[in-house]
Parts: structure tokens; sequence; C-alpha cells
């Protein structure tokens, strides 16, 4: 079974996958543990970043969620999750990522990434902390290396004593993207023999959750708040602003409509508390918005919104994906919907503060019906008539059939946009003096804790300007408006609350769009039948003349919401039961 301990046949660098991974590989090989004791400077490092290798990114390098050697040619790779909801459409008509919404979903073809990922994960997290008071013990072996460099005793100790944490915070990580995807799951906490692994039952959700709190809870206090003064400083180590981050969206998750059938009021005010926590902390250890433009690209690392990340190293792979049919070597790629602009408001202007239907509706739309949209819309897609990407490209897009990036070149944008967001337009793909750029996909920044914050705090009180006792004193208005009022984006403020979830959803979709988000808010809301079930596109002429597009259908059923437990997990074990609608 697949939850067993499993092999780790390949020493990984922290934050790089390197190679493949076989889907039905699971037997075991662990690390030995008199080779780990006497390697002190690196046998129980590797071990964690064994784990740390493991954190997942949705920069579209596998196929299914695996990690495969890239191919810049194989039109089955470079899809993101995006393009299995409302946020883009992938060129590429092959893709498996369409699999999501054209009915060849199904427990024989599951998308099992994540549940191989995490239990693997999970299982090297279980090995280091059974053999942790050993090879903590055995460091005493080590007290009179007193060498000058990074690893002598002092140092290693204090590097050392982290790293239980860490680990405890990855297991409890892993299971949060085990339930967020599948709800009940298994509950390992320690390694299991093969028939312990093939008789395992699933552990309910909530309890799962609750696990997760409890283990942020515990080791909050005992990691440091940024690693700056930490020996050996290594950038994406976990810190206590990731610790309460993970307890703020695990919480949320658990008040969501999925997982809170009965919408007890008690979960949202815990969601609230636990966000506020994570908000307050934030401000006290100087973590603060940055620009939204900065949030993505060669320095993000740096950004002090984000406070973790998982990086990829340098490479052009993402650009190629997706920069526009018509550049060399561009593939088109996650091209992003016109759902997603109709939830930009404009700026400015007559229609300030509604979106492109509403304009339309109330007969005030402009002409040009992109002008004064919110300054994230410029951020994230690129239309017909802009100069992207900026590098090599000096010509402005041409989207419209017969243009040089349109239709009915092949893989040329199905929507009408083509993707900006997380790209870098410096790079240049092209065959001769082609250059690479440093990506970094953002896992937890301070912009979502304000969103989560003002979502529960509305579920729990009902009212978008209603504060409460203590911690809770802002409310989900001001929570909000904590984002529009940021310089780089000065947006209308929101008030009242008369259509706030409407409103609500719009700018979690405007402010996280590419971020990994939508795939899953949508699915905790139970709204997949009203927002997932029609793509919308947009026409343009040659003269630039824009008109909405005849879109697309796409097949929605509810369970969708979690995804099906894979087949051959089910036939091993008696005791997994099959989620519902996917017997």
């Amino acid at each position: 079974m697949s939850i067993k301990k499993f092999i780790v046949s390949l020493i990984i660098p922290v934050f790089f996958f390197s190679g493949c991974d076989d889907l039905n590989y699971n037997e075991i090989t662990v690390y030995d543990l008199d080779w780990i004791i006497s390697n002190p400077n690196s046998g129980s490092e590797r071990m964690v970043n064994d784990v740390y290798s493991r954190i997942p990114h949705d920069f579209g390098f596998y196929e299914g969620g695996m990690w495969q050697e890239y191919n810049l040619w194989d039109d089955l790779k470079g899809a993101m999750l995006s393009s299995a909801c409302d946020e883009s459409d992938f060129s590429p008509t092959l893709s498996t990522i369409h699999n999501y919404y054209n009915g060849a979903w199904n427990s024989a073809n599951p998308f099992p990434f994540t549940w191989i990922n995490s239990y693997k994960a999970i299982a090297s997290a279980n090995d280091f902390l059974e053999k942790w008071d050993q090879v903590w013990a055995a460091l005493e072996n080590f007290i009179y290396n007193t060498a000058s460099d990074d690893n002598n005793y002092e140092q290693l100790r204090a590097r050392y004593e982290l790293f239980p944490y860490q680990v405890r915070f990855l297991r409890a990580y892993f299971h949060f993207e085990l339930a967020k995807t599948y709800g009940a799951v298994p509950l390992v906490t320690k390694t299991l023999t093969p028939s312990e692994a093939n008789s395992v039952a699933r552990t309910p959700v909530q309890e799962v959750f609750q696990f997760i709190v409890d283990e942020c809870d515990a080791i909050v206090d005992q990691l440091p708040i940024t690693y700056k003064e930490e020996p050996k400083e290594q950038i994406g180590r976990i810190n206590r602003p990731t610790v309460l981050g993970l307890k703020a969206r695990t919480l949320l998750y658990a008040a969501s409509p999925l997982h809170n059938p009965g919408n007890d009021g008690e979960l949202w005010r815990r969601a609230a508390i636990a966000n506020k926590e994570a908000i307050d902390k934030c401000i006290e250890w100087n973590i603060e918005f940055s620009e939204y433009r900065k949030l993505w690209g060669h320095d993000n690392q740096v950004e002090p919104e984000i406070f973790f990340l998982r990086r990829t190293g340098e490479h052009r792979r993402f650009e190629e994906f997706n920069f526009p049919v018509g550049i060399e070597n561009g593939r088109g790629g996650n091209c992003p919907t016109q759902n997603l602009v109709d939830a930009y408001e404009y700026q400015s202007g007559p229609n300030r503060g509604l979106t492109w239907p509403e304009a339309e509706a109330a007969g005030t739309l402009e002409d040009d019906p992109y002008a004064n949209l919110d300054p994230r819309f410029a951020l994230t897609i690129a239309k017909n008539g802009d100069i992207w990407p900026t590098g090599v490209n000096t010509l402005s897009l041409e989207t419209f059939e017969g243009g040089r990036n349109g239709q009915p070149l092949l893989n040329a944008t199905p929507t009408g946009y083509y993707l900006k967001k997380y790209t870098s337009g410096e790079t240049n793909i092209s065959s001769n003096s082609p250059n690479t750029r440093r990506h970094s996909w953002i896992i937890f920044r301070l912009a979502e804790f304000y969103l989560n914050y003002a979502e529960a705090m509305y579920y729990c009180l009902g009212d978008a300007d209603a504060t409460s006792d203590g911690i809770l004193n802002m409310s989900a208005n001001q929570a909000i408006n904590e984002l529009r009022r940021r310089d780089d984006i000065n947006m209308p403020l929101f008030s009242g609350s008369a259509n706030f979830e409407e409103r609500y959803i719009r700018e979690r979709m405007v402010e996280l769009a590419f971020e990994g988000h939508r795939f899953w808010d949508v699915r905790r809301w139970k709204k997949g039948a009203q927002f997932f079930k029609e793509i919308k596109t947009v026409n343009v002429n040659s003269f630039g003349i824009v008109t909405r597009g005849t879109g697309k259908t796409r097949v929605w059923d509810e369970k969708y919401n979690l995804y099906p437990i894979p087949f051959g997990e089910l036939r091993k074990n008696p005791n997994l039961t099959p989620n519902p609608g996917w017997e």
C-alpha cells in the first residue's frame, strides 16, 4: 500500500525535485542509523531535506502532479490547476488536465499525486522522528568539534534542535494536503508495517484538521521568527509565521461548507481568531505587504509579504509553456478566462467599483472595456494589443483570428488572453541567446490571511461591518480594505453587507489568481456548479473591437469536490472506503 514507508532512493537537495518518481514504486529503504550518526554534518539534514523536497508547487512541470523530465514539445506537460477550474484554459488539447472536466476522471484514473507524494513525505517524517532521540544523543560524541566552519558542535546543535519541529510541521502540512484533497484520510503518525499499511482506516476529516492545529500549537514557539540569526541560514525553512499560517488556513477549511455542513458558527469563530492571530503576529514581526508586481519573478524570495515559498531554481520552462504562440518557442499554455477578467472591478471612471458585466448590464460599458480596470488585471493577464513578453518582443499581441498570436495557430489562446502572472517578461526563450530566471512558488503570504479572516468573520457574525470582543476587533470589510487601499492597488473600499459574499469571492479570485487557491476554494464552498460549468471567452477583431465569445461548457459533478481514493488502494485495503459518488 502506498502509505507504507517508501524508498528514499535519491538524496535530493532542499526545495528541488530531481528525476522521476515511479507511481507504483512503494517498497522501503531507510537511512541507516549508523550512517546518520557518523555523519552529523549531513545525515540528519538530508533526512529533513527529503521531506522538504516533496512540498508541491503548481508551475506545471509535472503531469498529474508527478515531476517528469522536461521535454519542451510534450504537450501533456505545463498545465496548472488553474486550467482545471475557471481561471484559465490550457491550450494544448491533449493534456490530461482536461480529464478533470471531460468525464474521464475516475478512481482508475484518479490524479493520484497528492496521495502518493504526501504519504511518502509522511513516511519519511515518521522515520526521522522515530530515529531522532538516538541521533540527538549521538551528537554529544562531537562535543569537542570546535572547527571554525558551520559544522562545529555548537552550530550543529543549534541547527539540529530545530529539525524535529520542522519535520512535525511538514508531517502536519502533508496531512492538510491530503485532507483538502480527499476529506477523511488515514492519519499516520508512526512507521507502518505492510500489514498495518494495508488495514488502516480513514480518520474523520475534522479529527485530521484538529491534529494539524494541535501540532501547530505544540511547535510554534519552538521555531524562530526568521532564520537570519540562525546558523547556516537557508531561505525557505519552516519559521513561526509559517506555522501560524498553516493553522489559520486549516481552520478556514474546517469551517467551510464542504467540511462543516451544519454551518457550526464556532468553527467560523475559531478560523477568524487563528487568522487574526496570524495577521497580528505578522504586523509585530514586520511582515508587510509587497508591491503586487513583485510577488513573483526572479527575486520574490526576498519580498517581505511572503513567508513561505517553494523554490524551483533558475529555468525558462514556465515561460516556454506560457508565452504566446507566435513568439519563438512559445506554447500558449494556461490562458486566462473571461470568467477571471469579469471578476476585476473598475478602479476609476464612470464605472468605478463595477465589473465589466455590471457595467454592460447598466449600459455604461465604454468602448474600451479594459480602460481603468483594477491594476491587478494588467499585472496578471496579457490581452490583445499589449506588448508581451517585454524581453524580446516589440510587437503588440494579436490574439484575434488570423493574428500572429491567435487562432488558427496550433495551441493559440482559446480564450483571447495569455498569462502574465508568475511569468518573467524579460526571459528570452528563443533558440539563440536564451536566458533563465529564478522561480519560486508562493505557499503563504500575508494577503491570504486578511481574506481568510474576512470570510470567517462574515460567516461568524453575519455582518460585514461587525466586530467582536478581544482579538476580533477588525470587521470583514476592514480586512478587505487593507488589501484594496495598498498604494499600488488603490481600489474603491468595501462597505456594508449587501452582496458581500459575491464581492468577497471576486476579490479573493483577483488577489490570489494563479496561486493555487481557486481550484480548492470553490470546492470547499461547494459552488462548483455555479462557477466551473461555463468557461467564458472574448472575441477581438483586427480593429481591436471586443465582444464576448461563445465560451465552453464543462462537466461538473458534486463528487468532484473531493478526489477519488485511487482504486489500487481500495483494492489492497478493505478498510478504505471510496468517496461519495466515486464508488
